[in-house]
């Protein structure tokens, strides 16, 4: 069969799709992936064939000279992530979709997107489209050709379960004011096309859902599938610096990708870090580029510097990680049962939730941002090294990671619900 992948142009949102793609090729399938031009070149190294929609993104770019996104009036109330029953009026929940459709989900797809996209799947005619939860140009796409389509969940579904409390709600509503903003906005897209309005268009027809383990996964539909996120962070060599068995404990610092391709932002004073670990008797390597060093005065002597360098070639010899709580970096550690120190961001929304969890399960310390100090980063980083329990932990954590089928494992069920819901 022929597989559409779609993503915005973001490397964070395309490296979920990696090994799944790959699994589906080595099975036979004919599988591209499909976003805006500024993408293109980063999915052509991941050796599968790009296809260019739209115009440049140039998201982090745009949301540093629109702000608006960030004005706290505007988003008072707005909180995809909220889950308090006493907090879910109709009024809360209608704002907060209205607001994530004109600050985000118009800016990822675009009219020009959609069109391409569009005439690309009836050309191409796959029989799948796989889309992130972010992208519905793909949802679009699928409706136009008679494709079977899903989202491909990485993080926690909060878009799903925010519009389950949606729908319930709306239809508590007098007739008049049963507003639906992401309702309005996609059937005017998919009838462009001669398709109409569904509910698929938000959340899929089926979902597979990698969000690493079962205490964090939120997708419950009878035709979810769970998938392992198998991590992809790129390609480079291994250098000879890099040994399995350091001789001292080795730290990763990561910030991840989306702080500099998504909101061009940052998450932590870094001159702090590099303060606290001054002392200790540690090997760090962090992947950091110049923008982010921009305030940084003084590097310590055990910490080394890279702009990228692919995490999962070096997370294997680490003893832990400081990191954002970013659902890649997150699963990277994951993976490999490391403990991690999480510095939960507001620019990524399951971040809080997803550090309680896993402090919960003792597999790791969170330290939260506005208060944070060089003391407390090297408490905490000294305990998370001596403390062996955290260790043990994470290689629970691990093993139940590991116990979710790999990407290889589905294929023959996306198969049977291609077979399922492919119109055409």
């Amino acid at each position: 069969m022929r597989v559409l992948m779609n993503t915005f142009a973001a490397s964070s949102h395309l490296y979920p799709m990696v090994s799944l793609a790959w699994a589906l090729h080595a099975a036979g399938h004919e599988v591209r992936v499909a976003s805006q031009p500024d993408l293109a070149s980063t999915i052509a190294r991941t050796s599968l064939p790009a296809v260019s929609v739209g115009k440049p993104l140039e998201m982090a770019r745009q949301m540093q000279e629109d702000r608006s996104w960030q004005d706290e009036d505007a988003r008072a109330g707005v909180d995809m992530g909220e889950n308090r029953p006493e907090m879910l009026t109709w009024d809360s929940v209608n704002r907060t979709f209205d607001w994530y459709l004109r600050n985000i989900f118009l800016h990822l797809n675009p009219d020009p997107v959609l069109h391409d996209i569009v005439e690309y799947a009836r050309e191409w005619r796959p029989d799948l489209v796989l889309w992130d939860t972010m992208t519905f140009s793909g949802a679009v796409a699928a409706r136009a050709c008679g494709a079977a389509h899903a989202r491909l969940v990485y993080g926690q579904d909060f878009i799903g379960r925010m519009r389950g409390h949606f729908l319930r709600l709306r239809s508590e509503q007098p007739e008049h004011l049963r507003e639906d903003p992401m309702a309005e906005w996609l059937g005017a897209a998919v009838a462009r096309s001669g398709g109409t309005f569904g509910e698929d268009l938000i959340v899929g027809q089926f979902n597979l859902d990698a969000t690493t383990v079962p205490w964090l996964r939120l997708c419950t539909g009878p035709n979810d599938v769970p998938v392992r996120n198998v991590p992809y962070t790129g390609a480079a060599p291994v250098p000879e610096w890099l040994p399995e068995r350091p001789a001292r404990p080795r730290i990763c610092l990561t910030a991840g990708l989306g702080g500099r391709e998504v909101t061009g932002d940052d998450w932590v004073p870094y001159q702090e870090l590099f303060d606290a670990v001054a002392d200790l008797d540690v090997d760090v390597v962090a992947t950091l580029n110049a923008d982010q060093l921009t305030s940084v005065t003084n590097i310590p002597d055990n910490v080394r510097l890279f702009d990228f360098y692919p995490l999962d070639v070096l997370m294997p010899t680490c003893s832990a990680v400081i990191n954002h709580c970013g659902s890649g970096a997150i699963a990277l550690a994951m993976a490999h049962g490391v403990p991690q120190l999480m510095i939960p961001t507001y620019l990524w929304w399951d971040s809080a939730e997803n550090a309680r969890a896993l402090a919960a399960r003792g597999a790791a310390i969170v330290l939260e941002e506005p208060t944070l100090t060089a003391h407390q980063l090297r408490s905490s980083l000294v305990r998370l090294l001596e403390d062996p329990s955290f260790r043990a932990n994470a290689a629970r954590v691990r093993a139940e990671f590991l116990a979710t089928p790999s990407p290889v494992d589905v294929v023959p069920r996306l198969e049977e619900l291609t077979a399922a819901h492919r119109s055409r």
